[in-house]
C-alpha cells in the first residue's frame, strides 16, 4: 500500500473536516446558538418582568405612566426598525414554509435584525407589564439564528433554507420549554405539516442539541414543576374533561375571533388612529392594560407563568375567578399593539385560570388535574394543534398519568374552536403574509426546487458527500 505524503494527508484531513462540518458541525453549531439564545432570553425576560413588579410594588399608579409609555415605544421601534418581528413569530415561520411568495418574504422576516427586535422590543414590553410570552418569539429567534447560519454554507438552495428554518423553529421551542418531544411534534404538526426524510435528521439533531444546551445552562427542570395529581381510570373524571373541553374551546375561539376580526369590532375612528397615529394607539392600549392590571390587583402583569404554576400546585388563593377573562383581555390588547408578543405562556395561564374556576364545580376531582386539562384545552383551542398542545403540557408537568384526559381535552377543544375560527397561526400567516394551509409545496414545485439544487450541485452523489444530512 503506497504511503501518503504529508501534503496528501493534509488535503485528505481537510476534505474530511470540511465534509464533517457540512454534514454535522454546521447544524450542531447553529443548534448550540439557538439553545444559548433561548436560555439567555428566558433569563432576561424574567428579569424584565421582575423589574416592573419591583418598581410598581406599593405604587401601582406608576403603571398608568410606565405601561403606556413603553407600549408606545415598542410600537414605534417595531414599525420604524423591526418590521417583521411583530406578533409571536410562528405565523412568519409558517409563511416561510407555505406562502407562494416565500422567496420574497424570507429575507424580511428572518435574520439578525429580527433577532435584535424580537429580544429587545419583547423585553421592553415585559418591562412595561404587557401580556407577553417568550416561547413563540423564541421559535422565531431560533429560525432566524439558523437562517443566518446559511452564510457559512458554500451552496445555498431553497430546500436548505427551508430545512434551516424548520430546524431552528423546532429547536427554539425545545429550548424555550425544555420539551424536545414537543419540538418534534410542533415542527411536523404546525410548521411543516409533513415529515420529510430529507429533513428529519437535521430536525431531530437540532432539537436534541438545543435541548442539551438548555439543560446544561438551566438544568434539567420541569417548566411548571411536578404536578401532584395522579389520575386512575375513572368515569367520574369524564365530566370535568368534557366541561373543560367545551369551556376552553369556546374561550379560545373567542380569543381567535377578537384577534383575527379586529376590523369588524373596532370602531372606524379607532382604526383611523391606529393607521395615522400609531404612538397614540399604542399608548392608549397600554393605558387600558394598566387599568386592568391595577383593577385585578396585579394578577394580569407579564406572561402569567407565576399564576399558572401556583394554580397547578393547588395554591387556589393566588388568583380570583375573573382572572382568565381579565388575562384574555390584556392578551388581546397586547396583540393589537402589533409588537413582538408570544401567546404560549399567556394561553397556558388563561387555561389555568379557567381550570381554577372549573375545579370549584367538581370538588371531587383533583384541582391540579382540572387546571392541567384546561391549560391543554385553551392552548389547543387557540392554536388548533392538539398533538403539540397536550405533549407540551405533559412534558412541562411530567403528567404521564394524565395522558388520556390531556389528549381527549386537546382534541375536543380544538374541534369546538374550529366551529368559530380557523387555526390562529395559519390565519395570521394568511392575513399578513399570503400563506394558506392549502398552499403546500406541490409536486411540481418540489421538482422545481430539486431542479435548482441540481443546477447548483450537478453531481448529486458528490453533493451528498459534502452536503448536510437532510
Amino acid at each position: 500500500m503506497p504511503r501518503l505524503h504529508p501534503a496528501q494527508l493534509f488535503r485528505l484531513a481537510r476534505k474530511n473536516a470540511r465534509r464533517a462540518w457540512l454534514n454535522y458541525g454546521f447544524f450542531w453549531f447553529g443548534a448550540v446558538l439557538v439553545g444559548l439564545v433561548a436560555v439567555l432570553f428566558a433569563r432576561w425576560a424574567n428579569q424584565a418582568q421582575d423589574w416592573f413588579v419591583h418598581v410598581i410594588a406599593g405604587r401601582a399608579w406608576l403603571a398608568l405612566f410606565i405601561t403606556p409609555t413603553l407600549t408606545a415605544l415598542c410600537v414605534w421601534l417595531t414599525r420604524q426598525f423591526f418590521v417583521g418581528s411583530e406578533g409571536s413569530g410562528i405565523p412568519q415561520v409558517i409563511a416561510a414554509m407555505h406562502s407562494p411568495r416565500r422567496r420574497q418574504l424570507i429575507p424580511g422576516l428572518f435574520g439578525l435584525r429580527i433577532i435584535i427586535g424580537k429580544i429587545g422590543v419583547g423585553l421592553l414590553g415585559l418591562a412595561g407589564g404587557l401580556t407577553i410570552g417568550r416561547e413563540g418569539p423564541t421559535v422565531h429567534i431560533g429560525a432566524s439564528v439558523m437562517y443566518e447560519m446559511r452564510r457559512f454554507y458554500p451552496r445555498v438552495s431553497p430546500q436548505l433554507e427551508r430545512s434551516l428554518l424548520l430546524a431552528g423553529a423546532a429547536a427554539g421551542l425545545s429550548g424555550a420549554f425544555n420539551t424536545p418531544l414537543a419540538g418534534v411534534v410542533f415542527a411536523i404538526e404546525e410548521i411543516a405539516r409533513s415529515f420529510e426524510s430529507r429533513t428529519n435528521g437535521t430536525l431531530i439533531t437540532a432539537i436534541v442539541v438545543s435541548g442539551l444546551v438548555s439543560v446544561a445552562l438551566a438544568g434539567n427542570y420541569l417548566y411548571f414543576g411536578q404536578i401532584s395529581a395522579s389520575i386512575t381510570p375513572s368515569a367520574s373524571f369524564v365530566f370535568p374533561v368534557v366541561f373543560a373541553s367545551v369551556l376552553c374551546g369556546a374561550a379560545g375561539g373567542l380569543f381567535n375571533l377578537l384577534v383575527l376580526r379586529q376590523k369588524r369590532w373596532i370602531p372606524q375612528r379607532l382604526q383611523g388612529i391606529r393607521a395615522t397615529q400609531p404612538l397614540v394607539w399604542g399608548a392608549g392600549l397600554g393605558l387600558l392594560i394598566a387599568v386592568i392590571g391595577i383593577a385585578s390587583g396585579g394578577e394580569t402583569w407579564g406572561s402569567g407563568y407565576d399564576q399558572a404554576r401556583a394554580l397547578l400546585m393547588d395554591q387556589k388563593e393566588t388568583v380570583g375567578y375573573f382572572y382568565p377573562l381579565a388575562k384574555l383581555g390584556t392578551m388581546v390588547l397586547t396583540y393589537m399593539a402589533g409588537t413582538p408578543a408570544g401567546l404560549f405562556s399567556p394561553s397556558l395561564s388563561i387555561g389555568a385560570g379557567f381550570g381554577h374556576a372549573a375545579s370549584a364545580l367538581f370538588p371531587g376531582a383533583s384541582a391540579s388535574a382540572v387546571v392541567a386539562v384546561c391549560m391543554v384545552g385553551y392552548l389547543a383551542a387557540v392554536t388548533q394543534s392538539p398533538l403539540t398542545s397536550f405533549i407540551i403540557v405533559m412534558e412541562m408537568i411530567n403528567g404521564s398519568s394524565l395522558l388520556i384526559p390531556l389528549m381527549a381535552t386537546a382534541l375536543i377543544s380544538s374541534r369546538v374552536a374550529n366551529f368559530f375560527t380557523p387555526p390562529l397561526y395559519d390565519a395570521l400567516a394568511h392575513q399578513n403574509y399570503g400563506a394558506s394551509p392549502e398552499e403546500e409545496v406541490v409536486p411540481a414545485e418540489k421538482d422545481a426546487v430539486l431542479a435548482v439544487e441540481d443546477a447548483v450541485l450537478p453531481d448529486r452523489t458528490a453533493a451528498d458527500e459534502e452536503g448536510p444530512a437532510r
